[in-house]
């Protein structure tokens, strides 16, 4: 990892940290909650080895970016700011994109609100969902998997956050990290991470070692989860925000890579959408070839780029390849 440069550039009003490494078409990597551009040593390598620039980025809020006090400060638009000056900022008009979690969903927005600097974008995790026109996204979340579901639990300011401290960050990172359990995560308050009845803790996966959870480790307990919980507090500001989108495309062409394990593609109605037609539908573009279309990996969860590291490598680059 030494070889990763590291640097801090003022964007968009805010200090971003960006990792990168190699020289060619720029690679940009968006990561998710409760992660870092960490999650992306393995691409950063690689691809810069294959001859791309790998750029990944702590996202606001994270690791060694700034991050702003106030919720309100992480809608879409503040998010795609930060991205697009970083795009500005790296000297090209448009970069290949790929998204996990919550940097999925802002590969999407970014997609949507400025096709004009994308070539690519390869989605892992976490397929587009059009705009409801009339329901607000908690409301949606709450009727649908009640008000233990996760991002529900997550909107009161620094209830999550002490929950996390009473157990400790590495235990709680270990233990979101090792799960496999499928389907809407839920939190219940009485017992919100599964931990209370955990007499040892959970062993780490095979993938990631006791020297990565390290360092994510320190850098929550550095900058704190505020920030990445803000996005999810954010919500139903986004929903307001994006009218101007209401039914609108995404036209960018686009790879969509998910484990059949994933809680998100395991949550009732994901498949379907995916599957069905509709997914289709609202992205034109996406990939569709008859031997490389939507990839599901058999026996993956979520954390699908750091599992099978070399497996979706390989989609990313012979998607990008293409364009």
């Amino acid at each position: 990892m030494e070889s990763i440069q590291h640097k801090t550039v003022l964007l968009n009003g805010i200090n971003m940290h960006v990792a990168e490494k190699g020289q060619g078409p720029i690679l940009l990597f968006l990561h998710g909650f409760p992660e870092l551009w960490y999650t992306w040593r393995h691409q950063i390598l690689a691809f810069a080895a294959l001859g791309y620039r790998a750029v990944a980025p702590d996202l606001r809020g994270y690791g060694d970016t700034d991050a702003p006090p106030s919720a309100a400060l992480y809608t879409c638009h503040h998010v795609i700011g930060d991205i697009v000056a970083l795009i500005d900022w790296l000297g090209e008009d448009r970069v290949y994109v790929v998204g996990h979690d919550w940097g999925a969903l802002i590969g999407w927005y970014l997609c949507l609100f400025r096709p004009d600097k994308v070539k690519a974008y390869v989605c892992l995790t976490v397929p587009f969902r059009p705009r409801h026109p009339s329901l607000k996204p908690l409301q949606l979340l709450k009727g649908a998997f009640g008000e233990d579901y996760y991002m529900c639990r997550f909107q009161e300011p620094a209830k999550v956050e002490g929950e996390i401290a009473s157990y400790g960050t590495a235990k709680v990172l270990r233990k979101l990290i090792s799960d496999r359990k499928t389907g809407p995560l839920c939190l219940p308050k009485s017992d919100p991470f599964g931990l209370s009845s955990e007499n040892t803790p959970a062993p780490l996966p095979s993938w990631f070692t006791q020297q990565d959870l390290d360092y994510y480790s320190n850098k929550f307990d550095d900058k704190g989860f505020t920030g990445g919980l803000n996005y999810y507090r954010s919500l139903d500001l986004n929903w307001e925000l994006t009218a101007p989108w209401a039914g609108a495309k995404v036209n960018v062409p686009v790879k969509f890579i998910v484990g059949d394990l994933d809680l998100t593609y395991t949550t009732p109605g994901i498949k379907e959408y995916i599957h069905c037609g509709a997914f289709k539908k609202d992205v034109p573009l996406l990939d569709d070839d008859e031997e490389d279309g939507i990839v599901v990996m058999e026996g993956v969860g979520h954390y699908i780029n750091q599992e099978r590291v070399e497996e979706t490598n390989a989609h990313i680059l012979s998607f990008i390849k293409k364009y």
